[in-house]
């Protein structure tokens, strides 16, 4: 699949993934499914769903390291920036080196361009937070994150997840 095909992809699951409501109860309920489905794969992943204001749910899974809460904490940063998937970004600038443009005046210590991160929007507030894995290659966590996003909002999984990357 070429990467306009992907990027269009990303486009209709931001448009259809939206929340009527979001709060803490929901936050855990999302941050519950994705580590019981990390426990049951053995996936080595960090979850971090937040608002822009306070963190909401937060897990580590076994395997997960010390560096995945920065690389969350980044894409957190660049949803809050872009309000959009840092793994549509990604697909968009096509920079090996995972830096934004110069232009743009990022730090790197504060933004990366990894797939991981993706909006919570609310119908009539727009973006309002952001749900973060990180610990798997990034197409696949940004699947992890839609997965669970599908299956909360009884959304259409099949046709809203990315296929596999091609080897």
């Amino acid at each position: 699949m070429a990467a306009s095909d992907d990027i269009e992809a990303i486009k209709r699951q931001e448009a259809a993934l939206v929340f009527e409501r979001f709060d803490e109860a929901v936050a855990f309920e999302i941050g519950s499914a994705i580590r019981t489905r990390a426990l049951r794969e053995n996936l080595p992943i960090i979850v971090d769903i937040r608002t822009f204001d306070r963190p909401l749910f937060y897990a580590a899974m076994p395997g997960s390291n010390a560096s995945n809460p920065d690389w969350a904490r980044r894409k957190i940063n660049v949803v809050k920036r872009y309000l959009r998937s840092t793994y549509r970004l990604v697909l968009e600038q096509q920079r090996p080196d995972r830096t934004f443009k110069v232009g743009e005046g990022l730090d790197i210590a504060e933004y990366v361009l990894a797939g991981g991160g993706f909006p919570v929007t609310v119908k009539g507030a727009g973006v309002i937070g952001v749900i973060a894995v990180s610990g798997l290659p990034e197409r696949e966590d940004h699947n992890v994150v839609v997965d669970a996003l599908c299956d909360h909002l009884r959304a259409d999984r099949a046709s809203l997840t990315l296929p596999a990357a091609e080897a």
